[in-house]
């Protein structure tokens, strides 16, 4: 996997992923940015929940189950001193499915986390990182 992030100006900065996409970055204007761009520990904590949506969302589609929709709402605390990790994590996911069974979203869940999704489970060695659920009906 390859990334070249450049500088572009001020505190932003424009990354260009190895499938050819664009990511824009900025700092917040106390630091020199303009608040143009998320941050990039928000970008972090985006990509680890793109990352555990998509596995719950191919474990519940192998399954045959019937999910129209999957949502994670993510809560982050960091440390206060430098270096400012993660320091907890909440996941909350909302799927929406017709006849969803909560036992297949909680085990979508679970695999998830102790399986398949790359990014919090290395955010898990700095993080305690807590799951919750909820089935909702289309």
């Amino acid at each position: 996997m390859d990334c070249t992030v450049r500088w572009h100006e001020g505190m932003s900065f424009v990354a260009e992923t190895g499938s050819g996409h664009l990511v824009c970055m900025d700092g917040a204007p106390e630091a020199g940015g303009r608040n143009l761009a998320p941050r990039p520990m928000e970008l972090l904590l985006a990509g680890a929940g793109g990352c555990t949506a998509f596995d719950v969302v191919l474990i519940l589609q192998r399954g045959r189950h019937q999910v129209s929709r999957c949502e994670v709402k993510l809560q982050a605390e960091r440390a206060e001193m430098d270096p400012k990790v993660f320091t907890r994590i909440n996941m909350h996911f909302v799927v929406t499915g017709k006849n969803l069974k909560p036992e297949a979203v909680e085990r979508a869940v679970k695999l998830s986390a102790e399986k398949y999704c790359s990014a919090s489970i290395m955010l898990g060695k700095t993080a305690a990182i807590s799951h919750s659920f909820e089935v909702a009906e289309p």
